[in-house]
């Protein structure tokens, strides 16, 4: 069940929550213990203000292609594609944007026995 937490999108990442990025690997589309969405709901509404807006996946062809991108830091600017970042499969694709985000919001990147994501 989608529940939303109004405080979440204030809600302080600590980067040593790992357990919650195992969470995420295991179940990417839940169901989600409350702190995971509560870090998901997090990651969803904020964006890096050094790099510009939050990353996102833009569908090529649907079922089959995704893109990495970025929003723009204004509303109606152009959508950022970083079209060396397709992807085949929907999971690489939304553990990248997490990846992204995770290293945005707890300002550390993953350690790298979590990088991959076959666990």
């Amino acid at each position: 069940m989608l529940v939303h937490y109004a405080s979440a999108a204030h809600w302080p990442v600590d980067p040593s929550r790992l357990d919650l990025v195992e969470e995420f690997r295991r179940r990417p589309r839940g169901p989600h213990s409350d702190e995971l969405q509560k870090l998901l709901h997090r990651m969803r509404w904020s964006g890096d203000p050094e790099a510009g807006g939050r990353y996102v996946l833009v569908v090529k062809e649907p079922g089959r292609r995704w893109v990495l991108a970025r929003l723009p830091r204004e509303r109606g600017q152009p959508v950022e594609l970083l079209s060396n970042h397709v992807f085949a499969s929907l999971a690489e694709a939304e553990w990248e944007v997490f990846k992204r985000r995770w290293e945005a919001l707890a300002g550390t990147p993953l350690p790298a026995s979590l990088k991959e994501l076959s666990a």
